[in-house]
């Protein structure tokens, strides 16, 4: 059995799009859409991954993890921008199971009856696996593995650098740190602020009403009163940006903050292990 579909477009809830919208070819790319087994059920998820087409050894392994909108084109052409630069990248649909969220034209509706539903501990598990597919079927570095993440994908990437011993870093883009526990989501970044076995890069506009300023000062603190890749951990503010400045498909973007943002993603890769 397959879980979800990655389909062509964008979200239903996010168009229409704005004229600002990168689009990047898959020239020199091996691209499209592919399956990879999971041990949550059903069999399979499905996962869109990009790749350099002519490759000598083996790409280093990144991640993304998609916005409540699923892996939409945006998820898509992010990926397709890592292939270009010589990264496996791949996204995984981690709402598989919930529901299809493309079709959904009201982002709370999508919030309510898809993205509450979600288990934290369901998503670690198909990351974990799509890691594992990367490594193998995939051709990936096992030694090069690193995650990026935006809006609900971002705090995916703090908590996963929590768990994974098989990641070399992490950049959360505008990801919530606190929140109200539930059973599906026991622990918020804050929680695992001082246990991170991966160092994340965490990059926030200064203007986001849905993520106070003191709360990022909040991550800050305890990352800082930490060791290891807790301690090594950064967070950069964006003052003038407000939610999801990289997305270039919405109201929200901000060119020079978003390429701000992506050459230290870049730098931060590197520096760690990750990218060349």
């Amino acid at each position: 059995m397959i879980a979800g579909s990655v389909g062509g477009g964008f979200a239903l809830a996010v168009r229409p799009v704005s004229a600002s919208t990168i689009t990047t070819n898959a020239d020199g790319l091996d691209a499209g859409a592919i399956q990879i087994p999971s041990a949550n059920g059903p069999g399979s998820i499905s996962a869109y991954r990009a790749i350099p087409a002519k490759r000598k050894g083996k790409p280093p392994i990144v991640v993304v993890v998609h916005e409540i909108f699923g892996v939409h084109e945006h998820i898509k052409d992010v990926c397709r921008r890592l292939a270009k630069l010589g990264a496996l990248a791949v996204a995984p649909d981690l709402f598989a199971r919930q529901g299809d969220v493309s079709s959904i034209a009201d982002s709370k509706e999508i919030s309510s009856k898809v993205v509450s539903k979600v288990p934290d501990a369901q998503v670690m598990s198909d990351l974990d696996a799509t890691v594992a597919w990367a490594r193998a079927a995939g051709g990936g570095d096992a030694a090069r593995v690193g995650i990026t993440g935006f809006c609900w994908g971002g705090r995916i990437v703090w908590l996963y650098a929590a768990q994974s011993t098989a990641l070399k870093a992490g950049v959360a883009w505008y990801g919530r740190l606190v929140g109200d526990e539930d059973a599906n989501r026991p622990r918020h970044p804050i929680d695992v602020a001082s246990g991170l076995k991966a160092p994340v890069l965490g990059l926030y506009g200064g203007q986001d009403q849905g993520i106070p300023l003191a709360t990022v000062e909040e991550m800050r603190k305890a990352l800082a009163a930490s060791g290891g890749a807790s301690k090594r951990s950064q967070i950069q503010v964006y003052p003038e940006s407000g939610h999801a400045f990289f997305a270039d498909y919405r109201p929200s973007y901000r060119p020079a903050d978003a390429a701000d943002g992506w050459s230290r993603m870049l730098a931060w890769f590197k520096a760690n292990g990750v990218m060349t």
